[in-house]
């Protein structure tokens, strides 16, 4: 063994890893990876909540600096405190992660923190993030380069001297200015003053590749007065950071044709969804992918029956061979029979010989992540009555067994026991569940939903409005109410509210989908009208400007 060699066999190891610059679906697969491995997770605050979700329930998460700086070696310079974190954990034999806005090579810290790394013989490997000079502008529709290759500089104002000014205001590249808020009309007089035109087109975004980004198009001689008219300056917010573009690529007409993020048609919206976040997972992606910011408030909770025999009795027929078919009408009902299942050790091979029928796509998908595949899945409407369009009746001839097991909540309505009933079935009508209505969500919320602060609201059902009403309140008058169907929408009105839209199908897809048409009907409007683009939150009293994740 080389006696000069690292020792690496009591060292952790340090993944330098960049968060990019706000949008979570920006990290890399290899972050993902990184983070799903991490014994110690330390971030900057302002991506913390960015990585946070892909590791580990157990990660640590460490907040105080480590002041043991006797542990530190002499030929290692003294560190700051995130530095001294990294050190600490990795010493302890640790896998940590270091994560970073925008891309690590940028960041001069953490130059630092590999440094000393290497000192001590830690191993260490870097994944590469993106930067927000160059995730910022694309999602602000603002090209760098063009087919006609012109040059692109990079400057961060707060460290730039004369020189820098000088040679950039000199040329025609395309300027690329990390700055804040507040001083972006400084940066534009440099740049004049270094010999670029002050009508040269410039564009500046503030918190880029999120839900709260804006961006405002100018010249470099009129950007103090545009931000002035949008009363964004002054601001007690001036201090935020903003990625300026600076040159004939970010002509307002050009950025008009290829603002993709900004002109989603639910951008910036906040959207209550009356459901648990399991309930809500696909819809809330959906939402997301229109723009939206999805914020999922439990109206209801689920708790077993009172009397747990009769659920007793129907699983041990399932297993008997007293059912033809077992039918379910939710992923609830799902999860009790798997529960039942697991306490008697049982798993989806009991099911076998036995048809089994869903109502609706998650149901449907809950049964497959059971291991078992629906036999029948309504072809038409997601209801009892669309299962009923599909449900065979019943012949001696073929069905050797006439009895159906039906799982459900307490509160299930009698249509699908009447409809099996008449196609000659006969139906064991088992309570699996009960619903009962959920705890109130946070004052915050409350205080969102009653006074304005969320956008639109998705009904689910006649419950839905019922119950959020009874654990919150009725929402604001300036917030969209979007309804699943006729029955939701007249309990919606009974409680007072207007309905702005209605699902043509009685399907969660489809009614996220006939709000997004909502949004961008409600988009076009303004700019036909030539007014600026708001979210209904917007319209309050007293309401802020700045849009709120």
């Amino acid at each position: 063994m080389n006696p000069t060699a690292p020792n690496h066999s009591a060292s952790g190891q340090v993944t330098f890893l960049g968060a990019g610059p706000g949008d979570p679906g920006l990290l890399t697969l290899r972050a993902v990876e990184a983070l799903a491995s991490a014994d110690v997770l330390i971030a900057d605050p302002q991506v913390l909540d960015v990585v946070r979700v892909h590791a580990r329930a157990q990660v640590d998460t460490p907040l105080q600096a480590s002041t043991d700086e006797a542990s530190i070696p002499a030929d290692v310079p003294a560190l700051r405190d995130t530095a001294n974190l990294v050190m600490t954990a990795a010493r302890a034999g640790k896998r940590v992660v270091r994560a970073v806005s925008g891309d690590p090579g940028l960041d001069g810290y953490v130059a630092e923190e590999m440094l000393a790394c290497a000192a001590e013989g830690i191993v260490f490997e870097v994944v590469p993030g993106i930067a927000a000079a160059v995730g910022v502008p694309a999602y602000a529709g603002v090209p760098l380069r063009d087919a006609e290759g012109t040059d692109v500089r990079f400057i961060d104002a707060r460290t730039a001297d004369a020189r820098c000014w000088a040679e950039v205001g000199a040329s025609d590249a395309t300027a690329v200015v990390s700055t804040a808020l507040d001083s972006v009309a400084a940066a534009a007089g440099e740049l004049v003053s270094a010999g670029r035109k002050p009508d040269t087109p410039m564009t500046v975004t503030v918190a880029g590749t999120t839900t709260r980004q804006r961006t405002w198009t100018a010249t470099l001689g009129s950007v103090a007065q545009v931000l002035k008219a949008a009363k964004v300056l002054p601001s007690p917010d001036g201090g935020q950071p903003v990625i300026a573009v600076v040159g004939e690529r970010c002509a307002a007409a050009q950025r008009d044709r290829l603002s993709w993020f900004e002109s989603k048609p639910l951008f910036g919206w906040r959207v209550l969804v009356p459901r648990t976040k399991e309930q809500a997972a696909s819809l809330s992606d959906q939402l997301v992918s229109y723009g939206a910011v999805s914020h999922e408030v439990p109206t209801i909770a689920v708790e077993p029956p009172r009397t747990p025999q009769q659920m007793e009795r129907a699983v041990k027929g399932l297993v008997t061979g007293r059912y033809e078919w077992i039918a379910f009408t939710s992923v609830n009902a799902v999860k009790a029979v798997r529960e039942k299942f697991e306490e008697y050790g049982l798993d989806a091979r009991a099911f076998a010989g036995i048809k089994v029928a869903a109502v609706g796509e998650q149901t449907a998908k809950a049964l497959v992540a059971f291991g078992v595949k629906p036999d029948l899945v309504p072809s038409g409407e997601q209801s009892a009555a669309g299962l009923l369009e599909d449900w065979p009746p019943y012949d001696p001839v073929f069905d050797p067994i006439d009895r159906v097991f039906l799982p459900r909540a307490d509160i299930a309505t009698e249509t699908l026991v009447a409809g099996l009933i008449e196609l000659g079935w006969e139906v064991d009508d088992v309570t699996a569940y009960r619903t009962v209505r959920a705890s109130p969500p946070p004052a915050e919320t409350r205080e969102a939903i009653k006074g304005g602060g969320f956008d639109a609201v998705l009904f689910t059902s006649s419950s839905t409005v019922r119950n959020l009403v009874g654990i919150a309140g009725k929402p604001h008058n300036v917030t969209v109410i979007a309804c699943i169907g006729p029955a939701t929408a007249k309990t919606a009105e009974e409680h007072g509210l207007r309905v702005d839209v209605m699902s043509p199908e009685p399907s969660v897809h489809k009614l996220a989908e006939a709000l997004a048409d909502f949004g961008a009907a409600r988009r076009d409007a303004a700019l036909e009208a030539g007014d600026p683009v708001t979210r209904p939150s917007e319209r309050r009293p007293g309401s802020r400007r700045r849009a709120r994740s």
